[in-house]
């Protein structure tokens, strides 16, 4: 090889420190002198904050034991996770028949990973979601099957939880879907009805539904007449959220280009074959990303339903703590029930990203 192409290589080489993990530190942390500040800034926060935290929540915690195993202690008190998780998971379920609820928690999450690939979206699904809530709803009320009767007033805990936010998204997104298209339709009076349902619900407070749920509704009412607590909250809950997610749906079909509506009316197509096979595929698809952030925000907004005695997670973990004997442990408590939430919201996003990646809705190759 002459020494002129040798020179010639040796040129269109990368630097050392382009390449490799000091090469990716130098590009990415190091790049500029602010950006140099900030790294040094972040690594000494870090350095200040991360040992002590190890400190607090391993290394000098206490994992099972009494209230005074870990007053004796000077890290976090997960005993108090260990003493308590069965009523923060269960509420006040009766405690023999805590397989109930827990076999119920098995079958929700056990249909949402069955649920995840496409393949299986169709009529199917439906009918298999539908024997699922008739035996969710049979382990928790009980009176059938040998199985004692429980009231829902004792249902409580991550089953709750679990049942007002699937419960409804499930009814909430097809609500939300016709209030789209009504909102866009040419009959002044449908889309007079949808713009003001959708104004004044995403007008107000999901805790202002939930309070006329649960006070104002009943006073209309016919006497001797009543509607049970948990079904005012749920459907209060489907409100709110079909109202956020129409708006969703409308962007996707604002979104999808003139040419295609007019593609569909040079088929032949009637409104509905229009929009059941050609708009709503499209708009559905491109709008993955709002659907699921209004979907992690209906499963914790669910946590709002202490106001009107609903005992979810939350309120079951915050009853743990009026323990005389577990008072000042809170942290641990709120902690335990924050990866609760934060492992089901963190699936439902890596989830949809892994969707959009299917359907080529994400511009990142």
């Amino acid at each position: 090889m002459s020494a002129e192409k040798t020179e010639w290589i040796e040129d269109i080489k990368p630097p050392a420190t382009s390449v490799g993990w000091l090469g990716w530190v130098k590009q990415n942390l190091f790049n500029s002198p602010f950006n140099s500040v900030l790294t040094v800034l972040a690594m000494l926060l870090l350095a200040t904050s991360v040992p002590p935290l190890i400190n607090w929540a391993f290394i000098e915690s206490v994992w099972t034991g009494t209230s005074a195993d870990c007053r004796q202690a000077n890290g976090a008190c997960w005993a108090f996770v260990y003493n308590n998780v069965r009523f923060m998971l269960f509420g006040f379920f009766p405690t023999d028949d805590h397989w109930r609820p827990a076999l119920s928690v098995v079958i929700f999450v056990g249909m949402l990973i069955y649920s995840g690939p496409r393949h299986r979206w169709n009529a199917k699904l439906l009918y298999v979601w539908m024997a699922c809530f008739v035996l969710i709803g049979i382990l928790l009320r009980g009176g059938l099957l040998g199985l004692t009767s429980v009231e829902d007033d004792k249902w409580g805990g991550l089953p709750l939880t679990l049942l007002l936010s699937v419960v409804g998204i499930v009814f909430a997104y097809p609500l939300g879907i016709l209030l789209a298209l009504g909102r866009r339709s040419e009959m002044p009076a449908i889309r007079s009805i949808c713009i003001g349902y959708i104004e004044l619900i995403r007008g107000v407070p999901l805790i202002s539904l939930l309070f006329m749920a649960s006070v104002m509704f009943p006073l209309f009412l016919p006497e001797g007449v009543s509607v049970n607590k948990l079904l005012r909250a749920q459907v209060a809950i489907i409100m709110f959220t079909a109202a956020y997610l129409a708006e969703v749906v409308r962007g996707g079909l604002q979104a999808i280009p003139k040419g295609q509506y007019e593609a569909a009316d040079a088929l032949g197509l009637n409104y509905v074959q229009k929009m059941r096979l050609i708009i709503l595929p499209q708009a559905l698809k491109i709008m993955i990303p709002p659907t699921v952030s209004i979907f992690i925000t209906a499963f914790k907004d669910t946590s709002l339903v202490v106001i009107i005695a609903l005992f979810d997670l939350l309120l079951t973990t915050k009853t743990s703590l009026t323990n005389a004997d577990w008072l000042g442990y809170s942290s641990e408590g709120y902690v335990f029930i924050a990866l609760i939430y934060f492992t089901f919201c963190y699936s439902m996003s890596r989830y949809s990203v892994n969707l959009e990646k299917e359907l080529n809705t994400s511009q990142k190759k």
